[in-house]
């Protein structure tokens, strides 16, 4: 089956590994029989219902994020409803930032957000960063997710909201809640990038099954697991470096 991937603002939010994230997608869903076609979509291009099994959208600087939030604000109505035409969203640091309500720089300047994870984020004084290892649960199955993060900004669920996991080492959201990142269906953002896929197998899989789901209109598939040795060594590795630094205020 060909899954379709709309992948957002490539040339402008793509600076924590967000095509490597992307490789591996591709790889493991060749692997099991199954062709990944990415879109770029640029500042403008439609998103279209039915168009897209799954939306990415990466990480960037001040600057890049803010030549784009204004566009990615006017999609607010074309990706909600994306979503509920079922396809999956993956966002990382910056583009989980802008799918919420606003950003607040250090200056008070607002950057507009597309509304889709209910949260706001305000600049604080200092950067959270480090190896990060945050406990998730995702459709009755627990894992752990390791990755790294680099954000001044506080993002604050509301009341209710559901994160994507519960800090096990590291900052997440706000360091102070003990939540990390946010899922809303098949919509997933988070911190972690460094880059995040290929150190969490098991999560790329989650993301693929509903592509998949979306792209046969029907439930999420069952996967016969790969051997992914390499991948969780690359796991053991990340998660071993959270538990020794927990992240640091810089």
């Amino acid at each position: 089956m060909r899954i379709v991937v709309g992948h957002l603002y490539p040339e402008h939010l793509n600076i924590y590994a967000d095509r490597g994230n992307m490789a591996v997608l591709a790889r493991r869903a060749a692997l099991r029989g199954h062709e990944l076609e990415v879109r770029p979509l640029g500042v403008g291009e439609p998103i279209r219902p039915g168009d897209h099994d799954l939306l990415y959208v990466g990480g960037g600087q001040d600057r890049e994020q803010a030549l784009i939030a204004p566009d990615l604000a006017a999609r607010r109505r074309s990706l909600a409803e994306a979503l509920a035409d079922g396809a999956a969203l993956l966002a990382v640091c910056g583009g989980y930032q802008l799918l919420g309500r606003f950003y607040r720089g250090h200056q008070g300047a607002e950057l507009p957000g597309a509304g889709i994870f209910p949260h706001e984020t305000v600049a604080g004084q200092g950067r959270l960063i480090g190896d990060v290892l945050i406990a998730c649960e995702l459709d009755g199955e627990r894992w752990n997710v390791a990755g790294f993060e680099n954000h001044a900004g506080r993002t604050r669920l509301d009341a209710g909201a559901e994160p994507l996991g519960r800090v096990v080492a590291g900052f997440g959201n706000d360091g102070e809640s003990g939540f990390e990142g946010c899922r809303v269906g098949r919509a997933i953002g988070t911190y972690l990038h460094g880059p995040l896929l290929p150190r969490n197998p098991w999560l790329a899989d989650w993301v693929l099954r509903q592509a998949l789901a979306h792209a046969s209109g029907s439930e999420p598939p069952a996967f016969e697991p790969l051997p992914d040795v390499l991948e969780r060594q690359a796991h053991e590795v990340a998660a071993r470096r959270a538990y020794a630094r927990g992240g640091k205020l810089r």
